[in-house]
């Protein structure tokens, strides 16, 4: 019976190890699309609403959920703070909520870069900024959604074969 029970547990454990492996490319992917959807908002917000940065992040950040939410969340509150500029508060925001993204360190250093011209430009130059962090993040999307296709399946499905082998080899 306790063979029977520490057999199972295995099993259980590596199939969790694997379908969580599967969840991350999974949620990079929706993550990516997100970020790109919050850029766009915000390059709407500047070129057609005029709205300050702070409040334009502010407002996307109520529009977008998780942990993407929380970046521009944290940086409307950054950007209150007495001396401080856009990119500081902007690599602030990113740094404070960095670790619960799924995304990887190619599209922290595209955030950065692009956080390197935020609030220094006039709103053209801004819109041209933004749409080139787009097209950056875009190629990204389609890695992560390549791996997740190539990836995912296999993941899930080596979690529950390696249990299985661990149980084999224990039995």
């Amino acid at each position: 019976m306790m063979k029977i029970l520490g057999a199972l547990i295995i099993l259980v454990a590596t199939s969790w190890i694997g379908f969580e492996a599967s969840r991350l490319l999974t949620e990079r992917t929706r993550q990516l699309r997100l970020l790109k959807s919050a850029l766009q908002s915000l390059e709407a917000e500047i070129m057609f609403g005029h709205a300050p940065l702070h409040e334009a992040s502010r407002r996307i950040a109520k529009q977008i959920d998780g942990p993407v939410g929380k970046i521009f969340k944290r940086f409307a509150t950054n950007l209150i703070k007495i001396d401080t500029t856009a990119k500081v508060a902007w690599e602030e925001s990113l740094n404070e909520v960095w670790k619960q993204t799924a995304l990887k360190k190619g599209e922290y250093e595209i955030l950065l870069q692009f956080g390197e011209t935020l609030g220094r430009h006039d709103r053209v130059q801004q819109q041209k900024q933004i749409r080139l962090a787009l097209t950056h993040l875009e190629r990204e999307e389609v890695e992560a959604r390549d791996k997740q296709l190539v990836y995912g399946k296999m993941v899930k499905n080596l979690g529950v074969l390696s249990g299985i082998l661990i149980i084999i080899l224990l039995i």
